[in-house]
Formats: C-alpha cells, structure tokens, sequence
C-alpha cells in the first residue's frame, strides 16, 4: 500500500483503473485487509463503483486471475466505509443481479445508512425483500434493523413480520431483538404476545430488562388484563428488578380503568415503600381516576397535594378536574377551578370548551355564553370546535336565529365551519319547517369548501323527504351521487323510501327499493317492515306476505316492529289463527310484546267477539308489568259491552280513570253506544252528559245511538229533544234515525220542535 502511494505520485503512472484493480484483488488475502481497502477507497483517484466493476472484470481475463465475491464485497465495504454511499448501491446492485452473494454485514450496513441516515424507510424496507427473494438469510442485527425501521415508520405489523419471518428461517436471535419485538407486540397492544415472547426469553436464559417489563405490562394494562400485569409485576421483581415509576403508574391506571379505586389508592399510598416518587403523569392517572369514580373529595386532595409539592398541574389535570366536577353536577366547583386556571394562566380553549359544551347539553346556554365571554376577555381565540359547542347549544334550545349569528360570527374572524357546524344548524332548519334556510345553508359549503360527510348528505335527504319534498329528495341524491361521489348507504334509501310510504305513492317507494337493490346495497329489517306495514295499509297483504317471506330468505330478523305490523293487519284481516302464531313466535324469538301488539290482539278478538281471549291477553300483559293505555280499555269496554258484561265494563272504565287516563271521544262514543244497545239509557246519557262537562263535543253516532234508544224505549220526547239537540250542533241523523223519528211523526203529539220529517 505504500509502494502504490509512493508509485501513484511518480510520472508516467497513469489514470487507468488496473493499478486499482490490481491492488485491491492483492489486499483481499490481508490480514488487515479492511483498513487496507478503506485506505485505498478514500485516494482521491479511485474510480467509481461501474468503473471498478468493469476494471476487475477485465483485469481477472488479461492477468488470468480468478474473481470471487471477496472482491466485490471489500470493494462495497470501501465504498461504505468513505460514505461514497451512492457508489456502494450501485456495486450492491450489480452484486444482487450478478448473483454474487453479498456478506450479512454489508447489508446491514447498507440498511443502516438508508434508515438512520437518509431516512429511506421504503427504500430499506425494498432493498431487503430483494435480497430475500434471492435466499438470503440475515443474522440477529438485520432483523433489528428492520424492525427499528418499520417501528420508525409506526408499521407495528411488518415489524411483527420480520421478527416472525427470522424466526421461521432459523435466526438465532438474541436477547435485542427478542426485547425489541416484545415492544412492537405491546405497541399493538397485543399482551398475550408479549408475555409469550418474555417466557420464550427466560426459557433461553436470558434475562428481560425492567424496559421490556415496562412495555408488557403497558399493553396488559391497556388491553384490561390487570391480573396478567400484576403477575409480570411480581415476576420483574422476582428477576431482582425493584419497583419503577413507570410500572406503578401503569398498574394505578389498570386498577382505575377496572374501577377498582381504593386499590389504586392504595398502590398510589405504597409508592413511598419502594423509594419512588409520584410525577406529574402517577398524579395525573390517579386524579384521573378518581374523576372518572366520582370521588370528587379525594380528586381535590390529591391536586391540592401535588400542587404542595412545587409540581405544576397541567391543562390535562385542569380539564380531569373539570369533567369529574360536572358529571356529579358539582357546578360551582367546577366555575372555581376554571377560574383559578385562568388566573394561573393554565386554561386553554379546550378547558373552556369542556364546561360550554356540558352546558349546552344540560340547556344552560345562557350560562355558556358567560363562560364564552370570559374565555375572550382571556384572550382565547375560539376555534371550530367551541364555536360548533355554542352553535349546538342555540340550536337545542330552538334559538336558531342566535345560532346562526355565531356562524356568521366564525366566518367573519377567519374562523372555517366544518361540517358539523354545518349539519347542526341545516337539521335545526328542517326541524321548524325551515326548508328554504336549510337549502340556502346547506348550498354555502361550496364557496365555503366545507367537506360534507355522509351525515351531512343524509340530513338533507332526511329533512326534505320529512317535509313532503321526496321528489326533490331523490333528484338530489342523484346529484350527489354524481357530483360529489356520495355513496347512499340502506339509511339513506329508507329515508327517501319513508318519504314516499307517507305520501302515499307506494309504486316509487318501490322502485327506490329495487334501485337499491340493483346498486348492492342491502335492505335492512327496517326496509322492510316499513314497506310491509304500507302494503298492509293500503290492503296489498299478499305483496306484504310477499315481503316478509323475501326478509326471511334474506337471514334478516323480524324485530319487534316488523312482528307488531304483521300482528296488527292480521288482525285486522280478523284472522287471528295467522296472529296468534306470529305472537307466539316472537315470544320464542326472545321478544318481549309491547302494548301496541297486546292492543292489536285485544282488539282483533274483540272484533271476532271473542272477549275471552281478549281478557286472556290483558291479563298477560299486567303479569308482564305493562300499562294498559286508553286504546287497550275502550277495545276491552267496547267488546264486554257487546257481550252483555256491563259490570265488567264499567270497572274497566273505573280502573282506566283511577290511572289517571282521560277518555276520549272514541271512549265516550264505545259507552254511549254500547249501553243505549243494551236498553240502559241513564248510564248513557250520563256518560253523555261527562263528556260535555269535559268541555268535548258528542258526535253524530252518539246522538244517533240515543236517539233510537228512547225511540226503542218509547220516551218520544226524549228521542225528539236529542234529535233538536243534534242539529242545532250541525250534525247529521243517520238513516235509522230518520226511520225512527218518520214513524213518530205520524203521531202529531211527538213532533220535533225544529222541523217536521217528512
């Protein structure tokens, strides 16, 4: 080396690559051949790796002389060793398609340099699936390398893959890596990995560090597996690992997040016993805590205990504090901690926004709006998120007017809406019959450049076919479709599908449902039971039955409503047998039957004159624990009175009033009705007489059946002042009525008073 030194300055040494060549094919039988060839690499003459690869090739021919990968290997180590690095990728490069095996050593260095020092993550990461689609196995280093890589690249997965992928190819891995791949399974968290990669650990000798205990137990606690976190506790310390902060910190998290706060406390009071003193992050996680228990008095003492000992709160303990206070309503508590944050200079926006946003939930928008002030006097400047709070809170209250201002307000100090703002004050619009406003709003987002999501897509569709405007509902899904790249998803077409059901156009109900069908997205059960439920109505039951059979052979479910809806036009088809059975079957389903289906039934066995059933399934119902309503006793008053049970019905209307549940006309009109058939014309006409003292009008059939009582009755006076009564209220006599009042009108003496019948 120091004769070409001396020989590379002399004259007639020329600038051609053999002497390089040469020398470096010499040097590879070196002892010290490294130094040597990092020595020869950094002359400044030495040519580039193509150059070389060429030269050496040429030399081996014309001074026949036999190449092996040591040459190229120390001339990609000289390459590396000068940081000639893009040098050294060609002559890697070449050596791969060569196939010239290169030494474990050099690729780890290579991926070193890519990943440390360029930051060439992808790169790294490509380099080395390359030269293992060509058999090449690298040692415990390589395997680091590239699971540091990928952890710098937060690819917790591919990190796991290269440690599984080693393992798989025999590497003998040590103790690093095995630590190193207990960390990326506890990023995960994967804990049950973890503490399978600790055993394997121990099971080979070596001995986890306190760093890799930490990280197990970290996942344990964060996957809620506080046993397994206090058994690699007891292990670690078993190992002659004392106690950490960390450690501590991790399992007082772990016995808060299982709710087991004294134990958490009472770790917290044994930090002490083993030499360790709480930070701010052990005083944040057990005040934390304590929040979240609701042990407000010992949250203010463990702050005003930290804050004793020099360690400033930060905002995060500021805003536990503040959350803890409000969910046991502790309002006024809550007011001195945010003031004492503001004195201090601690609260920020998010502070304010924990107690504007509770106060706009619980409707104490005025209140929120102090705090809002406040927080401007403190020169906060609000951002999206507060605004967005108060917007909310407007809203709610129906002060839609104030709520619109502060989007105004946001707009004019360069505050952008997103769009939540946007779909809170688009859905209060619709909810006051405000379609106009709604629309012109919701048109805002394009010069706005506010990104609609799928809610805010969905609002619109819901709000316009809610106010009648289906049609134009639809054209607009088209549009959005189309322009905006929507995708509609099974709400989006129940909604449009509804809209139509409750205009009556149950063909374009229909036609959106079998468009949505076409376009992949499947029906839900809520699909279909409000298309079977318009079927029925519009007495299309076998299209309904039709439904129903395409639901089941779908695997979908009836719930409660689909079973209500079918029990109910059964009913009303008065084929109880097809009823029964539905009921019976929801009951084995694990449905419980609600009052609207025990209603149905009752009523459908009413209208076959079957009472009996129909107490049946009132009794069941009190032995479920459900409330009889106003439609279960008419339809029960209404069916005994039909039988002749007159006692019974008068007590189910004595039990309905003492409930505190007021008759209505349809409950007078059954009374009145029912017992002017029955001959018992006092009781009618005393029910008649309640409703007018209720300040309700009777209607034409109550007349009616009064009337043709007396008339049955003989009592033609009677008959004749209830038919004046009647017209003078502008209601019709029907033609029993006329039939009635016609015979009497031949016996002069029983003539109406205000008109004669001919």
């Amino acid at each position: 080396m120091s004769y070409f030194k001396w020989a590379e300055n002399q004259p007639g040494f020329g600038d051609g690559v053999e002497s390089f060549c040469l020398l470096l094919h010499n040097l590879r039988d070196l002892k010290f051949q490294q130094s040597a060839v990092k020595e020869l690499v950094s002359t400044p003459k030495f040519p580039d790796a193509t150059t070389m690869i060429q030269g050496l090739n040429d030399c081996s021919k014309r001074f026949d002389f036999e190449l092996d990968s040591r040459d190229f290997n120390y001339l990609l180590f000289g390459y590396l060793a000068t940081d000639r690095f893009d040098d050294a990728i060609s002559c890697f490069n070449w050596m791969l398609d060569s196939n010239i095996d290169v030494w474990v050593s050099y690729v780890n260095d290579i991926i070193q340099v890519l990943v440390f020092q360029k930051n060439m993550i992808k790169e790294a990461r490509e380099l080395y699936d390359k030269v293992c689609c060509r058999g090449f196995v690298g040692n415990s280093a390589t395997v680091r390398l590239m699971m540091r890589a990928c952890l710098k690249d937060g690819e917790l997965s591919e990190a796991e893959r290269y440690f599984r992928l080693a393992k798989d190819q025999g590497v003998e891995l040590e103790p690093g890596v095995l630590s190193c791949a207990v960390g990326v399974v506890s990023k995960k968290p994967d804990c049950n990995a973890a503490c399978e990669l600790l055993m394997e650990m121990k099971e080979k000798g070596f001995v986890p560090s306190a760093g890799t205990y930490n990280q197990a137990i970290i996942a344990c606690v964060k996957q809620q597996n506080l046993m397994e976190a206090l058994r690699l506790k007891d292990e670690m310390m078993s190992d002659g690992k004392p106690m950490n902060l960390v450690v501590a910190m991790n399992l007082i998290k772990g016995y808060c997040l299982s709710g087991e706060l004294e134990s958490a406390l009472g770790l917290f009071a044994e930090l002490a016993e083993h030499e360790l003193t709480p930070n701010l992050a052990t005083y944040s996680v057990i005040i934390d805590g304590c929040c979240m228990k609701g042990d407000m008095e010992k949250a203010s003492e463990l702050f005003d205990q930290m804050t004793e000992k020099g360690i400033k709160p930060s905002v995060y303990n500021i805003n536990s504090m503040i959350k803890g206070f409000l969910k046991g309503r502790l309002l006024e508590k809550a007011y001195e901690m945010i003031n004492k944050a503001a004195e201090s200079g601690l609260a920020d926006g998010s502070t304010y926004n924990i107690l504007v946003s509770w106060l706009c939930r619980d409707g104490k928008v005025d209140e929120a709006q102090k705090i809002w002030d406040k927080m401007i006097r403190c020169g906060i400047r609000p951002n999206v998120v507060n605004y967005n709070n108060l917007i909310y809170g407007y809203c709610k209250i129906g002060n839609v007017a104030m709520a619109h201002s502060m989007y105004v307000e946001m707009i004019a100090k360069g505050v952008k809406p997103n769009a939540i703002t946007l779909t809170v004050l688009v859905s209060r619009y619709f909810k006051k019959g405000e379609v106009e406003k709604a629309l012109k709003l919701f048109d805002e987002r394009v010069d706005l450049r506010i990104d609609s999501t799928d809610y805010t897509y969905n609002t619109v569709i819901d709000g316009l076919c809610k106010h009648g405007q289906t049609s134009y509902a639809r054209n607009l899904l088209e549009n959005f479709i189309k322009k905006d790249n929507f995708i509609p998803s099974c709400m989006t077409y129940n909604m449009v599908i509804d809209g139509l059901l409750k205009e009556g156009d149950l063909d374009s109900a229909f036609s959106v449902y079998n468009e949505m069908s076409e376009k992949g997205v499947y029906p839900t059960v809520f699909t279909y039971t409000i298309l079977i439920n318009a079927c029925c109505k519009s007495n299309n039951f076998d299209l309904a039955l039709k439904m129903l059979n395409e639901m089941i052979s779908k695997g979908l479910k009836l719930d409660i409503t689909a079973y209500g809806t079918l029990i109910d036009a059964f009913c009303k088809r008065r084929d109880m047998k097809s009823a029964c059975k539905l009921f019976d079957e929801l009951c084995e389903a694990g449905l419980s039957p609600n009052i609207y289906i025990y209603n149905s039934m009752i009523s459908g066995y009413r209208n076959v004159n079957n009472i009996e059933a129909a107490l049946s399934f009132h009794k069941k119902l009190t032995d479920q624990g459900i409330f009889c309503d106003l439609k279960t006793y008419t339809s029960l008053i209404d069916g005994l009175l039909k039988e002749d049970k007159l006692q019974s019905a008068l007590e189910f209307y004595a039990e309905m009033v003492a409930e505190g549940i007021v008759p209505d006309e349809i409950t007078y009109t059954v009374l009145v009705n029912g017992l002017c058939k029955k001959g018992k014309l006092e009781n009618a006409h005393e029910f008649f007489k309640e409703m007018e003292e209720k300040g309700a009008t009777p209607n034409s059939l109550m007349y009616n059946a009064l009337v043709a009582g007396y008339f049955k009755e003989g009592n033609l006076p009677e008959a004749f002042k209830m038919y004046d009564e009647m017209l003078e209220r502008g209601l019709s006599p029907d033609r029993m009525t006329l039939d009635f009042l016609m015979n009497a009108n031949f016996k002069p003496s029983y003539q109406s008073s205000k008109t004669s019948i001919s």
